[in-house]
């Protein structure tokens, strides 16, 4: 006896766990940074600054990247 084929999940299940994603792309980038500028100090934590931003614009892109293939 055969099984019936598996429905596909729905397209947007895919992005339940996108607040998840951004919040460890953002958290990695100011761990690494916290770290940087505790080896090289500096008058304005720089690194920490800098990665959180890079972290941001990566959880961004990778964001926008996800949404446009559920189209496909």
């Amino acid at each position: 006896m055969e099984k019936p084929p598996k429905k596909p999940l729905n397209k947007y299940l895919k992005l339940t766990g996108i607040g998840l994603q951004m919040g460890a792309t953002i958290y990695l980038g100011a761990y690494i940074g916290k770290k940087l500028d505790t080896m090289y100090p500096n008058d304005r934590n720089w690194f920490t600054v800098g990665l959180t931003m890079i972290g941001v614009i990566a959880a961004m892109v990778s964001i926008v990247i996800q949404t446009k293939n559920l189209h496909d």
